[in-house]
């Protein structure tokens, strides 16, 4: 099975408490299409500049990405600039380019509508809505869906509009209760479950996820870790190995979906080992069952 993912590939430079990085591989696409290739074939839509690096044109091709949506303008690729404290929870954003972002009016190649998985990553609700007026036969797909504290602050009537046609709502906790004014994380779940997404997975960065449906709740805490280097792209990871695997097993029941989610888990423990998209880069099957073995052993009892 394929996904499509629809979403921004830029040039990030970011500083931690660990070093910095100037001008690397980013973009909420990029850090999803490489953790969702190790389960499905994946169709990137997105646009750079003539600046973009072919070295990173080179490595979606050296994974399971088709590049049929990716279009290269005349223009400036989006970058990103942000620095991180030491909590690494929120980065304090620097600066932001859009450069030929600021343009960017995604349309999905022919071929790609046969898709059965489709994942709208963080970008404006307008376009993504604009995508599923694209898509054909939506019931019978996954769709599934990011936004950011930015859209629900400046445009939250759109947002609300797009989640009426969302099978699977991709959130973190304090977008959570940001877009219900519900302090309770349960209850800010449900309230969003009465916008129109038939499931629910909320980040919850160190502390785990919350996966939250009609009739089902499951939570998981954090995968252990020694070493967080950069926490960029760590939820754009996880949704990333939530679709692929459900891509990869054609299933969206609440068993399957409790496992993606451990499987979204331990592919963002990847990403936050090293800058860009170094980490996972050096991602295989082995290494992610070796860690899936330690995670089962971490939280059985």
């Amino acid at each position: 099975m394929s996904i499509i993912v629809v979403g921004s590939v830029g040039l990030d430079s970011v500083k931690t408490p660990f070093g910095t990085a100037k001008n690397v591989l980013g973009g909420s696409a990029s850090y999803f299409s490489h953790a969702a290739s190790l389960f499905s074939q994946v169709n990137l839509i997105a646009t750079v500049g003539n600046n973009f690096p072919k070295k990173y044109i080179k490595l979606f091709n050296q994974r399971n990405i088709r590049l049929d949506g990716l279009k290269q303008v005349a223009g400036k690729t989006f970058s990103w600039s942000g620095q991180y404290s030491w909590n690494m929870a929120d980065p304090k954003t620097i600066s932001t380019e859009l450069g030929v972002f600021a343009n960017f009016r995604p349309k999905l190649p022919a071929q790609y509508k046969k898709s059965k998985h489709i994942f709208l990553a963080n970008i404006d609700p307008e376009l993504q809505k604009n995508v599923l007026g694209q898509i054909k036969g939506r019931g019978s797909k996954i769709i599934g869906c990011d936004t950011m504290d930015f859209w629900i602050q400046n445009k939250k009537k759109k947002l609300l509009n797009l989640l009426k046609d969302i099978d699977i709502f991709f959130i973190n906790e304090s977008e959570a209760r940001q877009l219900t004014q519900e302090p309770n994380l349960l209850k800010a779940a449900r309230a969003i479950l009465k916008f129109g997404p038939k499931k629910i997975f909320i980040k919850r960065g160190e502390h785990g996820v919350l996966l939250v449906s009609g009739k089902h709740l499951f939570t998981a805490p954090a995968y252990l870790m020694e070493s967080v280097v950069d926490p960029t792209g760590a939820g754009d990871t996880f949704a990333g190995g939530v679709m692929g695997y459900l891509a990869m097993t054609k299933s969206k029941s609440i068993d399957t979906l409790r496992k993606a989610a451990i499987y979204g888990t331990i592919m963002a423990t990847f990403a936050v080992e090293d800058f860009s998209l170094e980490g996972l880069k050096k991602v295989s099957s082995i290494k992610l069952k070796t860690r899936m073995k330690k995670f089962r052993k971490l939280v059985s009892f």
